[in-house]
């Protein structure tokens, strides 16, 4: 499979997750490509059983499509935590390396990373790592946004990891793993102040809080 195929496998297995259906604009939109591109990728995958598509209807994975997503996924996430754990990157840095690591077409190799790693269910932001069947057991986890005043929380994920908000977690020394506790909600713009292991109480923008996942601790 080309680059270029496992990519748009992943794009549409990301739009999948979020949404109920998918268009081919919102795909090209994704990829950044134009709608002759898309359709022309789309017929690909479609001769390999990738995916489902009639013409005005919402593109589908079919299971086989959804297994190789997975499985692609798996490589780019157990990459992350490799490069993470081993190599010192930060959260911020990893996904780029990934990008290029996730195409290599050996399995063993990624077998042997996961078993150095110790068969991590998580990559380093929070996101859950399909196992070698493509299966993916994710944990049902609570927006920030949403914990009232005076209950504490830890983090485990984020919904989603772009390198401007994991820059500016960074700054605010907030990771996986931090606790917080909501000391004060404004009513007006839904901001959140929160203490933790910092000193001096921080506050938290409601964008930002709909992006942190937690538990109660």
């Amino acid at each position: 499979m080309t680059h270029t195929k496992e990519n748009y496998l992943k794009a549409i297995y990301h739009l999948d997750q979020n949404q109920e259906k998918i268009s081919l604009s919102e795909l090209g939109k994704k990829m950044e490509v134009s709608m002759p591109t898309v359709n022309s990728m789309v017929k690909s995958l479609q001769e390999k059983d990738w995916v489902i598509y009639q013409k005005y209807q919402p593109l589908q994975l079919t299971t086989k499509g959804k297994q190789k997503a997975a499985l692609i996924i798996r490589k780019h996430r157990l990459t992350e935590m490799f490069l993470a754990q081993y190599m010192g990157f930060g959260w911020e840095e990893v996904h780029e390396i990934a990008e290029e690591i996730e195409h290599l077409q050996v399995d063993k190799f990624f077998d042997r990373m996961d078993e150095l790693l110790g068969y991590p269910a998580v990559d380093p932001h929070g996101s859950p790592i399909p196992d070698k069947e493509g299966v993916v057991v994710a944990k049902s986890y609570v927006p920030l946004s949403e914990i009232e005043v005076g209950v504490q929380v830890r983090i485990c994920s984020l919904v989603k990891s772009s390198k401007e908000l994991l820059l500016y977690l960074n700054r605010k020394e907030i990771a996986l793993g931090t606790e917080l506790k909501i000391e004060k909600k404004e009513p007006f713009d839904k901001s959140i102040l929160v203490r933790y292991q910092r000193p001096d109480k921080v506050m938290l923008s409601h964008e930002v809080a709909q992006l942190l996942l937690v538990e109660l601790c």
